[in-house]
């Protein structure tokens, strides 16, 4: 960042970018025209953009300002959220962890897999789900303490980041009553007869089944595609075919959606990775994940 990049200057422009114009803002801050006119330009100057402009009468957003605001949006949030936290900190009584859920994978197993750290009596666990490349950003940017996903960070390192295994479960198939009987027989290769529900290709476990069904000269009769593993589940529930799942799950899978077991593919595994920053100070709850995550078979 620039030396000369001031944050006075971006706040005076953000005001005016939700106000509409310089005279609300000015308005708002009580503050002359002419003063927020001239904080405005110095934030250019120091980003070398311009990032309003005159359309007729109006003050718009050029695509350098609407990039501009969006950060800043980002940036004042965290503002807004400093005093509490500072206070939470002080006050010793609140150990918050900000974790990214990668949505593709198992949420039951997630949450086997964060035991260690649930029985904290002063936890404040905050979980945000979302697409594995934009939590990494977030990672980066220290908007997280973690990642849990489904597999390892890319080797970039820009990204400054480190992964451990924290688990793996063998991967097993699970069908409602109305297709569990023709799912069993001659499994797996049944899976080419009854309709079959699978992850989206964005889950890297979608990956490591395809190839088993290659290898096996299985053509699958594919009913249905979910990004969303509870989704996933609902669906099979509700009959609509057959389902992958982390075998470890089985016993929550047939108690709560009444899928029954039909067989298991103990070469093909969904892997559970813990993903944080590579820098010297580690937050104390991913310290104890990282111990408990030793055995990488911790699910099974």
């Amino acid at each position: 960042m620039s030396q000369s990049f001031n944050y006075r200057h971006l706040y005076y422009f953000w005001v005016v970018a939700k106000e509409g114009g310089m005279a609300r803002a000015a308005e708002r801050l009580d503050m002359a025209v002419q003063t927020i006119s001239a904080q405005v330009r110095a934030l250019e100057q120091s980003l070398g953009v311009s990032l309003l402009r005159n359309e007729g009468r109006n003050l718009v957003l050029t695509e350098a300002g609407v990039a501009a605001l969006h950060e800043a949006d980002h940036i004042f949030a965290l503002g807004e959220q400093l005093p509490q936290r500072v206070r939470e900190a002080a006050s010793g009584r609140t150990l918050r962890l900000n974790l990214g859920i990668s949505d593709g994978i198992a949420k039951l197993a997630m949450h086997r897999l964060l035991q260690p750290v649930l029985d904290e009596p002063h936890l404040r666990l905050l979980c945000h789900e979302g697409e594995f490349q934009p939590l990494l950003g977030e990672l980066v940017l220290h908007k997280l303490d973690a990642v849990l996903a489904d597999r390892p960070a890319p080797p970039n390192p820009a990204l400054k980041t480190t992964s451990q295994l924290l688990g793996t479960s063998a991967i097993a198939w699970y069908a409602p009553a109305r297709w569990a009987t023709a799912a069993r027989e001659n499994f797996p290769h049944s899976l080419a007869q009854v309709p079959v529900l699978l992850p989206t290709e964005h889950a890297a476990v979608r990956a490591r089944i395809n190839h088993w069904l290659e290898r096996e000269h299985i053509r699958p009769h594919i009913a249905g595609e979910f990004e969303d593993s509870a989704l996933l589940s609902t669906f099979a529930a509700s009959g609509m075919g057959v389902m992958p799942a982390p075998a470890s799950l089985g016993a929550h899978l047939e108690q709560t959606c009444a899928l029954a077991l039909v067989g298991t593919t103990p070469d093909v595994h969904e892997q559970f990775h813990l993903i944080y920053s590579a820098r010297k100070v580690m937050h104390p709850l991913l310290t104890r994940l990282l111990a408990a995550g030793a055995d990488e078979t911790l699910l099974d």
